[in-house]
């Protein structure tokens, strides 16, 4: 087996076992990206075995669009502000639980919905598991504030790059309009501390450090295990 494949196996693992948090009533904030992807199915396959009443809150249209295909009934928060559970990825987990998330763009939902939850639950392979966050972390930016944006981030040290679409050409654009800075921090010692700073950054809708989360579900080449703030 390649080790596209083992990892593959690690989110699944991660993922089902996420996905075995869900009960019978509960109202459940979806997150966006593969390994949250993976959850959502097996949800979804939750439903229709055991014939659960399951209401989803997606955090961005692709998840919408997959919830509904898994037969999971969607809603939103207007109709309910107050979640049982939100179920998400992440793109880093630190030793303490914090967290980076981003990769897919859709950081500002995915954090009003976890945090509308009374609980979150993040799913990942091993290999997303660090002592340190270390990777840039994502800001929304609005397109107007670019540059001031960019002079911020410059100023705490950081090296902010604006995302792309790749090979597509062009900038990446969230589902609310705006542009993504990628800023590189270096080793973050004080996530919470650098959560505060970056919130304070003006022309910055929301960044990708999150600091809430209740458990994260690790998938392994043995099994899962699960680790408890």
């Amino acid at each position: 087996m390649n080790e596209d494949k083992k990892r593959k196996k690690k989110k699944e693992k991660a993922a089902e076992s996420a996905a075995s948090l869900i009960k019978d009533g509960m109202v459940v904030g979806l997150g966006t990206g593969s390994t949250a992807e993976l959850a959502i199915r097996r949800i979804g396959d939750r439903i229709k075995d055991e014939e659960l009443d399951v209401l989803g809150v997606p955090t961005s249209l692709r998840t919408e669009r997959i919830a509904i295909e898994c037969g999971i009934h969607v809603t939103t928060l207007s109709e309910h502000p107050s979640l049982d559970i939100c179920i998400d990825g992440a793109e880093q987990v630190d030793s303490q639980l914090n967290l980076i998330k981003g990769g897919w763009g859709s950081h500002t939902r995915e954090k009003i919905v976890s945090y509308a939850a009374k609980k979150l639950v993040i799913c990942v392979e091993e290999e997303k598991m660090v002592e340190l966050l270390n990777k840039p972390v994502p800001l929304e930016v609005l397109p107007y504030a670019v540059k001031v944006v960019e002079r911020e981030v410059k100023e705490l040290g950081g090296m902010p790059v604006l995302r792309n679409e790749g090979n597509k050409g062009g900038y990446f654009i969230t589902e609310n309009g705006n542009l993504v800075i990628d800023a590189d921090f270096g080793v973050i010692s004080n996530p919470e501390e650098m959560s505060g700073v970056l919130s304070s950054v003006v022309g910055s809708v929301e960044h990708g450090i999150f600091t809430n989360a209740a458990e994260v579900h690790v998938g392994d080449e043995k099994g899962v295990k699960v680790l408890k703030r």
